[in-house]
């Protein structure tokens, strides 16, 4: 995501207060340059300096400033693609494998944040659920997957009744509850990985954007004021790395999400304090925050266009889930972009030997990002099967182009978001 209109964050509101780091000057010379300082970025940065590696992180803005310090941050292990996809592009073993790597994310963030003292309000649980009979199908045939083919207990199936007992709506039929799951103040999250890094030997400097990297005798990484040299490069920046590495930008497009915090409730709409998201294409997703605040998205723009009321359209869906509210202000409203592939399955791999990528995480990158930085570093050391797993899956550009893959795009999603009304 990307600064846009509503940027009132919730979470900028409640960071904890971090000093600002240094613009890079001059030149600098070490092992790894890491491009991007969101999860994927800090994590690689941890990982690759726990290993011995001088690492230099260069960020934008600030820490966390993109989708990873904006988003809705539910924990959920998966990829956007889904296994059924997956199988198609890559193999059932493969798919296996990526689904494996996806639950030890998880785990991957609990340890960190243990391991590192990081206070982000972790909270357990994951309720997905369905508004259609459809999706209460489609609930029971992933239960079934879960359990039988991927051998995955933690999830249970919820009647409508177990429902409405937890939640405040008569919307939902049913529900699969992940108690491995979970969700988290994302940009507190970001942060503590950042300091983890730090603590552990990496360099990080903000307002320090890379325009361009060049190969030779060894990797020049330019910015407008400093140079980097260096062996190995790690390119987490997804859509804001732009010309960088113009092969990359092609794969990869830009959606804006928006979402909205309410102010503090008298009482709780989730009795089990879950984050929840339904089954459809343009689905919603909440949860409740540490005081009380019921924290809503779902209103997506496909369009890159800013024009409309974002903060209202999202209230509006938010009533259609708990019409209680309708008199509740809104404290907090803001949005940004996050980044998509055309499968919708994350997109890792390389330009070069020593160049790096991770992206394309489609919306579904709060665990995933972190195993990523894990991965990108075992393959900088030399071990790259379990990298080499999510870089086997093909990905194609985005139709039309410059000018029209973004009405195209805009044109594919009227036929899901008029299935999600059927």
């Amino acid at each position: 995501m990307k600064s846009g209109p509503y940027v009132s964050s919730y979470y900028q509101a409640t960071l904890h207060p971090t000093p600002a780091r240094p613009r890079l000057t001059g030149a600098l010379e070490c092992d790894v340059c890491v491009v991007g300082g969101g999860i994927a970025g800090c994590s690689a940065a941890l990982h690759l300096q726990e290993r011995g590696y001088r690492v230099v992180l260069l960020e934008e803005h600030r820490i966390g400033w993109g989708a990873s310090g904006r988003s809705g941050a539910q924990v959920i292990a998966g990829v956007a693609a889904g296994q059924a996809k997956l199988k198609q592009l890559i193999g059932a073993a493969d798919a296996r494998r990526v689904w494996d790597l996806s639950v030890e994310g998880v785990a991957l963030m609990r340890e960190l944040i243990a391991r590192h003292g990081i206070d982000c309000d972790w909270v357990d649980g994951h309720m997905q659920v369905a508004v259609k009979p459809r999706h209460d199908v489609e609930l029971r045939e992933e239960l079934q997957m879960l359990r039988g083919d991927l051998n995955y207990p933690s999830v249970r199936y919820l009647p409508r009744e177990e429902v409405r007992s937890i939640l405040s709506t008569r919307r939902y039929l049913s529900a699969l509850y992940d108690a491995n799951g979970g969700h988290l103040h994302p940009l507190n999250y970001t942060l503590g990985l950042a300091k983890a890094a730090e603590n552990a030997g990496a360099r990080i400097f903000e307002d320090s954007r890379a325009l361009s990297f060049n190969e030779g005798t060894s990797i020049q990484v330019h910015t407008a004021d400093a140079r980097v040299s260096c062996r190995h490069l790690v390119l987490c920046g997804n859509t804001r790395l732009g010309d960088v590495a113009p092969t990359l930008k092609s794969r990869i497009m830009s959606v804006g999400t928006y979402i909205v915090a309410t102010e503090p409730l008298g009482e709780r709409l989730i009795a089990n304090n879950a984050a929840v998201s339904d089954l459809n294409w343009i689905l919603d997703y909440f949860r409740h925050t540490p005081d009380g605040r019921l924290l809503f998205g779902g209103r997506v723009n496909y369009s890159g266009l800013s024009s409309f009321d974002a903060p209202a359209a999202t209230r509006k869906r938010m009533m259609a889930v708990f019409p209680q509210l309708k008199d509740v202000k809104l404290d907090y409203a803001w949005g940004g972009e996050l980044d998509i592939t055309l499968n919708r399955a994350p997109n890792f791999g390389r330009l070069g030997p020593d160049v790096y990528f991770l992206q394309g995480f489609s919306g579904h990158g709060m665990a995933l990002t972190g195993i990523a930085g894990k991965l990108v570093a075992e393959a900088v050391a030399g071990t790259a099967e379990r990298f080499d797993v999510f870089a086997r899956i093909p990905h194609r550009a985005f139709p039309g182009g410059a000018a029209l893959r973004r009405p195209a795009l805009v044109l594919a999603m009227l036929y899901y978001r008029l299935r999600d009304l059927l």
